[in-house]
């Protein structure tokens, strides 16, 4: 910051001096001839170096301006433009974290529903064997029977 105010500094300096009127006696060389106008040439040249005065007060009024207020403030809506977009990105990065954490949550699911559905297969199997085993027996006995009656 203090290189920034020295820079700042260092170029007000200069607008200073190149703009600033410098007091020479340019115009103590010039001779007016006309007896009429030798009254009206300091009045002139007083109003031609107030307006001169004015300009060059007008442009480092507006170079200080645009230094110590509009540059800042520049910066200031950049920085806020950053801090927005930064924001903006995290907000992101949470959906998408988010996002993840779901689909993870999701495949944990449609495992264990996959889990319990092949279960579900397994009992049903083993009951479907039982059934048949219960069966074939019921039929041994049956003709165990039924040789017992015929003898």
């Amino acid at each position: 910051m203090n290189g920034s105010f020295m820079c700042k500094s260092g170029l007000i300096f200069i607008i200073l001096t190149t703009v600033l009127p410098i007091n020479a006696p340019v115009y103590a060389e010039r001779i007016e001839t006309d007896p009429q106008r030798q009254n009206s040439f300091p009045e002139r040249i007083r109003q031609q170096q107030e307006e001169r005065d004015q300009q060059r007060q007008e442009q480092v009024r507006k170079t200080w301006l645009q230094l110590y207020i509009q540059e800042p403030q520049q910066q200031q809506q950049q920085l806020r433009s950053q801090q927005q977009e930064f924001s903006r990105q995290r907000q992101q990065m949470r959906q998408q974290q988010e996002f993840r954490q779901q689909q993870q949550e999701m495949r944990l699911q449609q495992q264990e529903f996959s889990r319990q559905q092949q279960l579900r297969l397994q009992q049903q199997e083993f009951s479907r064997q039982q059934e048949f085993s219960r069966q074939q027996e019921f039929s041994r006995q049956q003709q165990l029977r039924m040789q017992k009656e015929k003898l």
